[in-house]
Parts: C-alpha cells; sequence; structure tokens
C-alpha cells in the first residue's frame, strides 16, 4: 500500500556494548531528582477508577505469582509492570515473579499466560493494542474478552531522532524521507509493536516510506538511535524521557495531536501541528489475568487495583515522569478505553499486509 509499508526490516538482538552501556548512564544521570510537576495535555478527560471493592473473600496466595513481561527487559512494559508487581506484593502478601519472555511480539509470552493452568497463579502484561491484535496477526486466538484487564497507565510514542542527525522538526524529517524513499532509518521493538504501529501511521499520514529496523525490546531500540545505529526512533515516551532529558535524543513530535510537556526538558510538540488531523488513540498498558481463574482472585485483584493500585504514588511519579498517563481501571472500563488502540491498530496491520485476518472477522470492526 502506497506510502505506509517500509521497505526493509532489519532485525537486532539487545547488544551490551560498552558505548551502550556508557550512553544509559549518561542518560540516567540527567533525570531530575525529584520529578517536577508533569502536565499531560492528552485531552482524553478524566478516567475514573471503575467499580467499588469486591464483596468476595479475599485470596491469600500460597506460592509466588508469576508475572509474564512478553517483552525484554528495561522497556516501557517491563519498567511500570515491575512497579505495580511491587505494589500489588505488599498488599497480597506474595512474591510476584518477573519472567520476562520476549518473542514475536509480545505473542509468545501472552501464549505461555493463556496456556499455563487456571489457578490463579500466571498472569501477563503488556499494551492493549497488542492483545487486542494477535488473532487478526494469526499469531494467537486470543482477544480482549478472553481477559481481565487491569490498566495502569496510557504511553504515548515519541518521534526522536539522533542529535548528530540534521533533523530539526518532524517537517525536516518528512521531507528527508521523501527525499530518499526507504532511506531513513527508524528502530522499534519490532514488527507490529507499539513503536512501529506509530511510525507506520505517521508514514501513512505523511505518504513517506521508511526502513525499519527491528530490536528486541523498547530499549534496545532507543539506546540504537542514541548509539547512531539507526537515525530515527518512535518508541514510547516512557522508554525515551532519560535520553531525551540527557539530550542524547532530539524528540520531534509526539505521534498524537496533543502535545506533551516532559519534566526536565519541556513541551514536545503534537505530529497534528505539522500534520493537521493527525490523531492517534492511546494505548494503554496493564497486567492481564486470563478468564477462567477462582472468581476469588479476580476480585482480590479488582479490590487492589481500585484501592492500592489507584493511590499508588510510585506509579503515579513513573508517570508522571516518563511522559505517561497514569489510568489505574479495570473491568468494563478498561475493556471500552483499550478499543479505539485495537481497532485503529488491527486495520493499520490488515492495510499494509502485516495481518492474515481481516479485523472485522474477529470483532473488530472498520474505524
Amino acid at each position: 500500500m502506497k506510502g505506509v509499508a517500509s521497505t526493509c526490516d532489519v532485525a537486532h538482538n539487545e547488544g551490551d556494548s560498552d558505548m551502550k552501556k556508557h550512553l544509559l548512564d549518561r542518560a540516567v544521570s540527567h533525570s531530575p531528582q525529584p520529578f517536577g510537576k508533569l502536565m499531560l495535555l492528552l485531552g482524553l478527560g478524566a478516567l475514573a477508577v471503575s467499580g467499588t471493592p469486591a464483596f468476595a473473600a479475599d485470596w491469600k496466595p500460597t506460592h509466588p505469582i508469576n508475572l509474564i513481561v512478553p517483552w525484554a527487559a528495561g522497556g516501557a512494559t517491563d519498567q511500570v509492570t515491575r512497579i505495580a508487581a511491587a505494589e500489588m506484593e505488599k498488599a497480597l502478601g506474595q512474591t510476584i515473579v518477573i519472567v520476562n519472555q520476549p518473542g514475536a511480539s509480545g505473542s509468545i509470552g501472552t501464549k505461555s499466560a493463556l496456556d499455563a493452568p487456571r489457578d490463579g497463579y500466571t498472569w501477563t502484561a503488556g499494551a492493549l493494542q497488542d492483545l487486542g491484535s494477535y488473532e487478526t496477526q494469526g499469531m494467537l486466538k486470543t482477544r480482549l474478552k478472553d481477559w481481565h484487564l487491569f490498566l495502569s497507565v496510557a504511553n504515548i510514542p515519541v518521534l526522536s531522532v539522533n542529535p548528530q542527525t540534521p533533523y530539526k522538526t518532524a517537517q525536516d524529517l518528512i521531507k528527508a524521507m521523501a527525499a530518499q524513499p526507504g532511506k531513513i532509518s527508524v528502530a522499534t521493538a519490532g514488527i507490529t509493536s507499539s513503536g512501529h504501529m506509530a511510525i507506520d501511521q505517521f508514514a501513512s499520514a505523511a505518504k513517506v516510506t521508511y526502513r525499519h529496523v527491528s530490536y528486541d525490546g523498547g530499549s534496545p531500540a532507543v539506546v540504537a538511535t542514541v548509539a547512531g545505529e539507526t537515525d530515527a526512533t518512535s518508541q514510547l515516551a516512557a522508554e525515551e524521557a532519560d535520553m531525551i532529558r540527557g539530550k542524547l535524543l532530539r524528540p520531534l513530535a509526539t505521534i498524537g495531536n496533543q502535545p506533551l510537556v516532559l519534566a526536565g526538558y519541556g513541551t514536545i510538540p503534537a505530529l497534528s501541528q505539522t500534520l493537521p488531523g493527525f490523531s492517534a488513540p492511546a494505548n494503554y498498558t496493564g497486567i492481564f489475568i486470563p478468564n477462567g481463574v477462582p472468581d476469588d482472585v479476580v476480585a482480590t485483584v479488582e479490590k487492589i487495583w481500585s484501592t492500592t493500585i489507584a493511590n499508588s504514588a510510585a506509579l503515579r511519579t513513573f508517570a508522571e515522569s516518563r511522559g505517561a498517563l497514569f489510568t489505574p481501571i479495570d473491568g468494563d472500563a478498561a475493556q471500552k478505553a483499550a478499543f479505539p488502540a485495537v481497532q485503529a491498530n488491527a486495520w493499520m496491520l490488515f492495510r499494509t499486509g502485516k495481518a492474515k485476518v481481516s479485523p472485522d472477522t474477529v470483532g473488530i470492526p472498520a474505524p
């Protein structure tokens, strides 16, 4: 499809070079402490915490819970999941073991959770637009309704470049991509990842092509751009924040219709300023528990989500410092909030030839 598909997908595994370690250390040293008040001008409206605490008897887990993060350690999903898990451990009185199991755009780890015994001791995590699109890709037969959703934050992708590149604005990058079709390299966490879908949305709207370079997670993709392996990245603000504050990345625009004020940096303009009318739905991240687990497990987690998580200073601080929106919701409200991103993602995948199954045949009508 014209102006949408990238011309080349190049895969890289996460590296541990001395240069990358130095760059990471330098970025972290520029991160302000304590973080200032972050304003997120997302135009999403207030999202209320759903429901009231469950009246069922509290579940008391007798051994550690496995929480599968289907992406590499260090990325946005891994970061926020570890914070949420630490908060939940206090309420449950039991250890939650984070298991990183990346691969196949998150579907491998998600399948492990889906195939595990439904005893309440295996959960997974991730971005809702991925979870809701696996069936259209022919990767995994599952839909949002197959899961109990517990959302923590909404993430915003940011289009950033290596500071050594000549691109100062989103318009500069668009002109370069138009002049050099398929030549400007963009790093993401992998095919169909949040970053990949964001840059495809950008490319479709701008009517340009680019060279996609795939890494094993959001953090490696960001570090690759900092190291000069790629020209740009379209990963989440949560993954880019320290690099932006450390001036190791130059942010050009949020891939959306609202600007972002990032603590310790300033305002990142919206892509809609360059491409009028451009918009992208919020992509929520959270913890997912498959249907079929005991009712007391679900009731207990719902209670924890509406109390401990909804009032978590650690999660709120994370969101405010990383350019994300703190959105502790679950149940029907979570299903409803997540669907627009799933819908947009599934149809983008199908229209660009990356999905094998038409979304409307698996319960996802065209937007």
